[in-house]
């Protein structure tokens, strides 16, 4: 009888104890990049080291949000040194340029990248993003009326810039009524996080 009232008690403690569960702790919710940065940054190893992988995404989630930033200011300072020049077919100065000589400019000052001469032979540089899919230094092509075709480089918010053959260089509207009209196709050298790395190289570095 005794046995019997042990076993029974001793059955009694083991389901409730698997009825007992631990508290629930919900995972964070980020609402931003910035914010999911900031958890990754703070995850640490069962070791109390950093975490790679937390590591990987903080960094990670930094470049991707400075990157446009630089590659935008980098642009914007080539406006500047650029801004107004007229344009002059087979132009590389300023003096007068051409819109493929301004993107060879604009590449090599800004970004330490060699692009080859024409509008043809940019057109083969990196692959082709969508329009809805442009990021700060996609190059945009158009098929202007006349024989020659037409690139600028996006700067960001709808604008690009580039060498009009009517008012030298300046930043445009994607949506203005010429351009959208007569957009054809947009292509990205490089990735905007390698791209925006380079902006700190000297030209040596390659």
């Amino acid at each position: 009888m005794l046995r019997t009232m042990a076993l029974g008690w001793v059955l009694t403690a083991l389901l409730g104890g698997c009825a007992m569960q631990s508290p629930q702790h919900p995972a964070p919710q980020s609402s931003s990049l910035s914010a999911a940065a900031k958890a990754g940054e703070g995850a640490l190893s069962d070791a109390g080291r950093r975490s790679p992988l937390a590591t990987f995404r903080a960094s990670d989630v930094q470049r991707a949000l400075v990157s446009p930033v630089r590659i935008r200011k980098a642009l914007l300072s080539e406006h500047q040194r650029w801004v107004g020049t007229p344009y002059r077919l087979g132009g590389t100065t300023q003096r007068g340029i051409d819109c493929s000589a301004l993107m060879q400019h604009v590449y090599r000052d800004a970004f330490h990248i060699s692009l080859p001469r024409t509008t043809g032979q940019q057109m083969q540089e990196g692959r082709r993003v969508q329009r809805s899919e442009l990021e700060a230094g996609d190059l945009v092509f158009f098929h202007s009326p006349g024989p020659y075709n037409h690139v600028g480089v996006y700067v960001d918010d709808g604008y690009f810039l580039h060498a009009s053959t009517s008012q030298g260089v300046k930043l445009s509207r994607l949506d203005n009524v010429y351009w959208n009209r007569h957009y054809w196709q947009s292509r990205r050298p490089m990735d905007r996080t390698q791209l925006a790395a380079r902006i700190d190289r000297q030209p040596h570095e390659g």
